[in-house]
């Protein structure tokens, strides 16, 4: 097939395009690296099935030729306000490339008949007052809070492939996509897995906001880019979760990364700079995924922060 990645030169979107060409598809990768890195995609240069466009997708997309598939990945994803690649700091970029670029990406895909996937986030939860997360629950979102521009970004992203679906015959697919971790994120990327190796790699304190009580789960990269495979060949056009629903506290995190790495690091807690928008809990139900999908992730959080390590070390 002849497939575009938007956002293709990204963390998540350059393991897909490793995966897609590995299947033997012919792949054509957008990104205007505002957040995205061409290192990620450096491996692939010269690639016969392998085209790279910059381009930022807010603007309109004219790809020539006939399109298969199309998997919309691009946007700001980092929550962290001291990174400069944090949706915090791209309000208007992330606001831009939610709606703008999402509605364009469904053009291209109306154009040609492509099915569609959105990759969408658990953000659209909000501050969860369910627990786990069920993809019928609605979200519990603050519009015009500190974290609002990539939440309703998202939001809406669902809102206008739910209508390309129903008004226009799309066949489309939604991934909420949770934590996700591996190779290649960002070493300045702001969130708590990069944050935790670069500082424990160079034997620096841990910086934990609050009381470190809060919970996360993550997903290996290589689950993840297995799961959203699955989804784009499977007929589900309702949003499904992706992620891994071990949950651990971000304190606990920090203690098995200064063991994995052995470092010298301490744990240090800050005060909860952030405010009531960082959420407290966050897990996926994802009884659909292993239902509908065959799937759930299989590598554990150790043996990938051990890959997410060696990775770190090399590019430190």
């Amino acid at each position: 097939m002849r497939i575009v990645v938007t956002g293709g030169a990204g963390f998540i979107g350059s393991h897909l395009c490793d995966r897609l060409l590995a299947d033997g598809h012919e792949v054509i990768a957008i990104d205007n690296l505002v957040t995205g890195q061409a290192e990620n995609i450096a491996q692939l240069a010269g690639h016969e099935r392998f085209r790279y466009i910059r381009h930022d997708v807010s603007n309109f997309i004219f790809v020539p030729g006939k399109v298969d598939l199309i998997w919309h990945l691009a946007s700001p994803a980092s929550p962290n306000p001291a990174s400069p690649y944090g949706y915090p700091q791209l309000p208007i970029q992330t606001l831009k490339v939610g709606a703008l670029g999402t509605h364009n990406a469904l053009g291209l895909a109306r154009a040609n008949q492509a099915v569609f996937l959105l990759t969408s986030t658990s953000e659209v939860y909000g501050d969860p007052q369910v627990h786990p997360q069920r993809e019928d629950y609605w979200g519990h979102v603050d519009p015009v809070g500190p974290r609002s521009m990539y939440d309703e970004a998202k939001r809406f992203a669902e809102a206008i492939t739910t209508a390309y679906h129903r008004y226009h015959g799309l066949d489309t697919r939604i991934a909420r996509v949770f934590n996700t971790y591996g190779p290649r994120m960002r070493l300045d990327d702001g969130r708590v897995v990069p944050n935790f190796l670069c500082q424990a790699l160079a034997n620096q304190a841990l910086t934990i906001y609050g009381d470190g009580e809060q919970t996360r789960s993550f997903c290996y990269i290589d689950d993840l880019i297995e799961g959203l495979s699955r989804l784009m060949i499977t007929q589900v056009n309702d949003p499904l979760n992706l992620g891994n629903p071990h949950e651990i506290t971000v304190r606990e995190l920090a203690e098995i990364v200064i063991r994995l790495t052995g470092s010298r690091s301490g744990i240090e807690l800050l005060s909860d700079r952030r405010g009531p928008a960082d959420p407290q809990q966050r897990r996926p139900d994802i009884s659909r995924a292993k239902e509908l999908l065959d799937w759930e992730p299989r590598i554990d959080l150790e043996d990938g922060l051990r890959r997410t390590i060696e990775d770190f070390r090399r590019r430190l």
